[in-house]
């Protein structure tokens, strides 16, 4: 994974820590580089992790590291920033935050840019296994995974795909944002499987009926639901008798149930067992005992 819009000296500290372990990295304009690594939050200095608060890594003006990452061509990301956020090469995601311009209620853009939050793809395989294992080994349910951000969500929704094409299964993978499938200029990205078919950058509402006649999918995997729009996205293939797997920020189980799903899964942190809940969220499967530590792996 190329993260060469970074600072360089973020980047030579980086470069003495290990990238498989790294979710995040936070810049604030004139305050201390933060990582995430290993689930938890660390400064850094030139030799890589911080034991003390002496030598820091300082973040400084945050506008020419979005420029860097949008290869000069910020402008042709305009539409990705209305949201708040960037995605680049290799699914990386930035967050951005600053002052936003509104009109009529909808953001417009963003300026005066006061910090970033880098989120770095992970390619886990095997994560998904207690899931094939528990709802998928002998035909499709409808599967709603749910959690806070950052818990793996997309790198569950990666596995699966790879998992579904292994049994078989004609998956079309609707990848709105480019983070499950990540595929560059090039057209390189993640191996979701020999029978997936990805359809990118698309709204749901718009691309789904399409993409269901063009394709023919037994099953769709997408990611982070959200709205009403979204909602009817997937009632509309669920009329149609096809399967959807499919990821949210929503916890509110009252908002949860009114969605077409059969299951429910619930992840409760990095590396450890999903909780598996029916319709109704009666526990189907919680805790079962399992072997999480997989091979990790970033970008490529």
């Amino acid at each position: 994974m190329s993260l060469s819009f970074l600072p360089s000296d973020v980047k030579q500290a980086l470069s003495h820590v290990n990238n498989n372990f790294i979710s995040e990295i936070r810049l604030r304009k004139g305050q201390p580089v933060i990582i995430e690594y290993r689930g938890e939050y660390r400064y850094i200095n030139p030799s890589g992790i911080a034991n003390g608060g002496i030598g820091l890594i300082t973040a400084g003006e945050i506008e020419p590291i979005l420029n860097s990452a949008t290869g000069g061509c910020i402008y042709n990301y305009v539409e990705q920033m209305k949201n708040g956020f960037i995605t680049v090469g290799h699914g990386v995601r930035i967050g951005i935050a600053g002052e936003y311009v509104t009109q009529g209620g909808q953001v417009q853009a963003i300026k005066n840019l006061t910090s970033l939050n880098v989120r770095i793809p992970h390619n886990v395989i095997g994560c998904a296994d207690i899931l094939v294992k528990n709802l998928f080994s002998s035909c499709l349910h409808s599967t709603l995974l749910y959690s806070k951000p950052g818990f793996g969500k997309t790198t569950m929704l990666r596995d699966l795909s790879i998992s579904l094409s292994k049994l078989k299964y004609n998956v079309l993978v609707f990848d709105e944002r480019n983070e499950i499938s990540a595929i560059d200029g090039e057209g390189n990205g993640y191996d979701l499987g020999e029978r997936v078919d990805i359809v990118r950058c698309h709204n749901k509402k718009s691309a789904i009926s399409s993409a269901i006649r063009a394709m023919k999918p037994q099953v769709i995997i997408t990611d982070e639901l959200y709205g009403e729009e979204d909602i009817n996205a997937m009632e509309y293939a669920d009329f149609c008798g096809i399967s959807i797997i499919a990821s949210t920020h929503i916890c509110n189980r009252n908002i949860l149930k009114k969605m077409p799903f059969e299951y429910y899964v619930e992840l409760v942190g990095i590396g450890v067992p999903p909780v598996i809940y029916d319709k109704n969220f009666n526990t189907f499967s919680s805790n079962r005992t399992d072997n999480l530590h997989r091979d990790v792996s970033v970008g490529e």
